[in-house]
């Protein structure tokens, strides 16, 4: 690098819009904040929560349902031999989408999840874009599903409220040669339906983002390419799902399937966090052991009763003088006090033992009583070094969330029974499908890796900014202003099978992402990156999405080998499957209760208008529901890079979906996800999160999971310093 390298000078700054600041991406468009009203915020009545509530309220273990992972109103029991219609694998942005297509139904539909939360798979670690769908090869799956399920999405978001911004993209061309790809692009398109293509010329591109290449001599314009939040989306559509009916266990991977006469047989394995295993164990031990269980208490109560019988005995024995002599009555009367003495320490073990099985507080509930600051103080503090990476196996079933990420250990073994599977388990989907005999394709991961910079980039480009394609690795390695208006660059495309991929270094992968980004949008600062991540994408051998009915069994539908443009097509693919279970001859009778709205989340705001910040305790609630707890929650901020307010944690957590760690509300309110990652001395939201999550589940604090390191991220520490930040620099001039 040159001494005293400098980045080429932007162009002037310009205004651009971030999802929750001053309005809401909404249907598709901006909204600014005075227009919102009931539109992007329904009242509860108009929403799929509130039927969820009236089916819960009232259930006599509605609260004990608030954590762990299980479906609200069910207890954490073994639920083996339940019958279900539908077993639906893998709860991503696919499966859930499918999910709450079937919810439109008169069927009993379970959703199981290897992770410990849904879209913790390839959905988590993606784009979010929303393609249009020119570049996919004619008369393929991707073709006919990728345009129309792009359509979808505006009426998605007015209905789900996961925000979805169509900010449109574009594919730059620097010579003639590539100028000739992007005319086949656009015939491509044409032939795949994809509406209002245009190629811009050098004026008009540099009109619309003055901060490309200044090389580039013109792009393939498409307008109607969106994004979104992956994972915001993927939860909006399971939490609708749930909501209107569909069942969700997660943390149950499928270790077996079997064909009992015409049922399926789906064995899952159910795991849980190692600290919460043990504790159940000691729980239990200490039931069994314990004269607090039942039986021990029934003992009591009849070495009661008799000690009382022998005693009054004893007593009209000693006072009848006229029947017993006086060395009798002397010996009756020893031994009605010796019986007393043991009849009282009966009683006092007997109180003492119905006070701790019925009026004795568990640690969680004890917990929750404390001052927010003193349950803040126990909580563990967040990882910024060390640690191993998710491997690519790990990445299959959420890496980070996966049950190895979290040092899981298996609770208990399920059998459930179901008519039809849906096959959506992503990377492991080849797997699932083998537990039939089905070896009709194999999945061949693909790495897609990331960095992230500060919301101060974002200005430098509205639509998404694409190479021209490459024949074998696809869409190229991209810049694009995410909803919340960071800058994104990558992903890379690592072939997990290919020995030379799989080695890169972290800083050659960081250096690949910044110079090929730096070929589009060359005034980028690399020192404003704050985070990296990898996805692994579900390629299949095939080269095709496989949505189809396997031969090996009729009612076990396949949704494999979904890479991208797979969100995209995400709501096209769930209406086929309904169309396949359909033509299965499954009666499928719409349910007239079946509520398509959803609440958003997060609540806009105006700087730090209403908003206060302090030091933990200070502004902080005692988590009750009384309208004055309520307004202080809505005021006191929890994260301070992102706003994020205690009424945003709270309400993702007492929603339909189970919840138990910071990764959790991460997804659901963006609560650590700021630039300052949950920094401990700058306003340590991540124990603050943890120790709500405790609080409103009930649990201790050391069972609510926290955010780990590294997962898959090329950065050598959590808090990136300025020796890293300089290296990125370096590779960037290079």
């Amino acid at each position: 690098m040159a001494p005293n390298a400098e980045l080429p000078k932007p162009p002037p700054n310009r205004k651009l819009n971030q999802h929750g600041v001053n309005g809401a991406y909404y249907a598709g468009d901006w909204v600014d904040m005075e227009d919102l009203g009931s539109t992007f915020h329904p009242s509860s009545s108009q929403t799929s929560g509130e039927s969820f509530k009236k089916k819960c309220q009232g259930c006599p273990v509605y609260d004990d349902c608030r954590s762990r992972s299980k479906m609200k109103c069910s207890k954490d029991k073994d639920k083996s031999g339940v019958e279900y219609d539908i077993v639906l694998v893998g709860a991503g942005c696919i499966g859930s989408a499918i999910a709450r297509e079937l919810s439109r139904y008169k069927l009993s539909v379970l959703l199981v999840e290897a992770a410990d939360d849904v879209s913790q798979g390839a959905t988590k670690g993606n784009s979010g874009i929303v393609h249009a769908g020119y570049d996919d090869k004619p008369n393929t799956n991707r073709s006919k599903y990728c345009w129309t399920g792009n359509q979808m999405f505006s009426k998605l978001d007015s209905e789900l409220r996961f925000g979805y911004q169509k900010n449109g993209s574009l594919v730059l061309a620097m010579n003639n040669e590539e100028t000739k790809i992007l005319q086949e692009l656009m015939k491509r398109g044409d032939t795949n339906g994809v509406k209002n293509l245009r190629i811009l010329n050098k004026t008009e591109l540099f009109e619309m983002e003055p901060a490309v290449n200044p090389d580039a001599i013109g792009a393939l314009y498409s307008p109607d390419a969106g994004n979104v939040i992956p994972y915001e989306y993927a939860i909006a559509l399971a939490e609708n799902a749930v909501d209107n009916g569909v069942e969700l266990r997660i943390r149950r991977e499928v270790i077996a399937i079997e064909k009992e006469e015409d049922l399926f047989a789906v064995k899952l394995s159910h795991w849980e966090p190692s600290q919460y295993v043990e504790a159940q164990k000691k729980v239990k031990a200490k039931e069994d052991g314990s004269s607090s269980s039942p039986l021990n208490l029934i003992v009591h109560a009849l070495v009661l009763i008799s000690t009382s019988c022998v005693v009054a005995m004893g007593g009209y024995m000693t006072l009848d003088k006229s029947n017993v002599d006086e060395s009798s009555r002397q010996q009756s009367l020893l031994a009605t006090i010796a019986v007393a003495v043991v009849g009282l320490i009966s009683l006092t073990g007997f109180v003492s033992n119905v006070k701790r099985r019925f009026f004795d507080q568990s640690p969680g509930m004890a917990l929750s009583k404390l001052p927010f600051d003193a349950i803040v103080s126990k909580v563990s503090l967040p990882l910024g070094s060390g640690g191993k990476k998710a491997s690519v196996e790990d990445m299959f079933t959420g890496g980070s969330g996966s049950s190895k990420g979290a040092k899981g250990q298996v609770f208990n073994e399920e059998i459930v029974k179901a008519k039809y599977v849906i096959n959506c388990a992503g990377g492991a989907s080849d797997k699932v499908a083998n537990m039939i005999g089905d070896f009709s394709f194999k999945i061949k991961p693909r790495l897609g890796d990331y960095l992230l910079l500060n919301r101060n980039q974002g200005y430098l480009t509205s639509n998404t900014i694409f190479p021209c394609p490459d024949p074998i690795l696809g869409k190229g390695v991209l810049v694009q202003t995410t909803l919340w208006g960071n800058l994104i660059l990558g992903p890379t495309a690592r072939d997990t099978y290919k020995p030379d991929a799989m080695n890169m270094s972290d800083e050659s992968v960081q250096e690949h992402i910044l110079s090929k980004c730096k070929k589009l949008i060359p005034y980028f600062d690399p020192k404003e990156t704050f985070h990296a991540f990898c996805g692994a994408r579900a390629k299949s051998d095939r080269g095709d999405w496989i949505i189809e009915r396997s031969d090996a069994d009729k009612n076990f539908v396949n949704v494999a080998g979904i890479d991208s443009p797979g969100l995209a097509g995400s709501p096209a693919i769930a209406l086929e499957v309904v169309r396949l279970l359909k033509e299965s001859d499954l009666q499928m009778d719409l349910d007239p209760t079946f509520n398509p709205n959803r609440a958003p989340i997060i609540s806009p705001k105006k700087g730090m208008r209403g908003l206060k910040m302090g030091p933990v305790g200070k502004n902080d609630s005692n988590g009750s529901i009384l309208p004055n707890e309520e307004e202080r929650m809505r005021t006191n901020v929890v994260c301070k890079c992102e706003k994020v307010t205690e009424l945003e944690v709270v309400r993702a957590i007492r929603r339909s979906l189970p919840i138990d760690s910071t990764q959790a509300i991460r997804k659901r309110t963006r609560a650590g996800m700021g630039h300052c990652q949950g920094d401990i001395v700058n306003y340590n939201c991540e124990c603050r999160v943890k120790a709500i999550i405790a609080r409103e589940n009930r649990i201790p604090s050391e069972e609510v999971g926290g955010r780990p390191w590294p997962a898959t991220s090329t950065l050598s520490n959590r808090w990136i310093d300025d020796s890293e930040k300089d290296g990125l620099f370096e590779k960037m001039m290079k």
